[in-house]
């Protein structure tokens, strides 16, 4: 997973999505569980006739039955093997994949571009209603019910304390090894006229069930069990607080995934590594 090509191999760039609800995440497993990455590097083996298995390098691992809209990924083939398939693959990509997940754009990356270390931020929306009668039933593997009311200003409040950078170790599962500091670009949250609430959650990075928590604290504040200072004080304390639960995975959506100028690609890459090590497991 570096931003060096090795020589004869060109890099592509892969733009997906994918409904979340019938994957075990997006990351291979043993055991013949059924992922994201496992479904599209079958494709893209089998649509080249290719003997070996291309690996994946994706923007944000997702976990079960989280959903993405934009997420992004890149792929190192061999020049022979895109030269020979280059202008049929995206539509023999469509005609092999199953139909919930999606490449939608697939094309030579520019020189440093590493899908995930080149990224500056992802932005995340969680989406959930309080509408007494539940979930519209065409929503409901992508909108969590949340059967109380909820004070939208009162969430809004209490985000603002969690902007900018911290260590979100209260609101992360620890990985060994891995750092819990993060950059909270925004939080905030929006109710629509069709009465779902949608957070928009955007970071340099996340560490593992970040976002699930963070929404988990806001809900707690939201329907009056916390009040608004209540997410901020967890913060500061830097430990895990039983009263923050991960929400259900299927409101979660990967929305975006943002990259600098191609000139400051391999720069950026670089600087991600230096400055922290990413979690190796799923992630939000």
């Amino acid at each position: 997973m570096t931003e060096e090509v090795q020589p004869g191999f060109v890099r592509l760039r892969l733009d997906l999505s994918y409904d979340g609800t019938d994957f075990h995440g997006w990351a291979k497993q043993a055991g013949g569980r059924r992922t994201v990455q496992g479904e599209i590097e079958d494709a893209l083996r089998t649509v080249t006739r290719s003997k070996e298995t291309y690996d994946l390098t994706v923007a944000g691992r997702t976990d079960a039955g989280v959903h993405a809209r934009g997420q992004v990924a890149h792929v190192d083939l061999p020049e022979e093997v895109w030269r020979e398939h280059h202008e049929k693959l995206l539509k023999r990509l469509a005609g092999r994949l199953p139909k919930d997940v999606r490449v939608w754009a697939l094309r030579e990356a520019p020189s440093g571009f590493n899908a995930r270390f080149s990224a500056v931020w992802r932005r995340y929306a969680y989406r959930v209603t309080d509408n007494p009668g539940g979930v519209d039933p065409l929503l409901r593997n992508h909108v969590l019910w949340h059967d109380w009311p909820l004070d939208v200003d009162a969430m809004n409040e209490a985000a603002r304390a969690l902007v900018g950078e911290h260590d979100f170790a209260a609101y992360c599962k620890k990985r060994e090894g891995a750092t819990t500091i993060r950059t909270l670009q925004e939080l905030s949250l929006d109710k629509g006229a069709d009465g779902i609430i949608t957070a928009t959650v955007r970071a340099d990075a996340f560490c593992h069930n970040m976002v699930r928590s963070l929404i988990g604290a806001l809900l707690f504040v939201g329907d009056g069990h916390r009040g608004p200072q209540w997410p901020g004080k967890v913060l500061a304390a830097g430990v895990r607080d039983s009263a923050v639960h991960v929400v259900r995975p299927h409101g979660l959506t990967l929305e975006e995934v943002g990259y600098p100028a191609d000139e400051l690609l391999a720069a950026r890459s670089k600087e991600a590594r230096n400055k922290r090590s990413l979690p190796s497991a799923g992630c939000c």
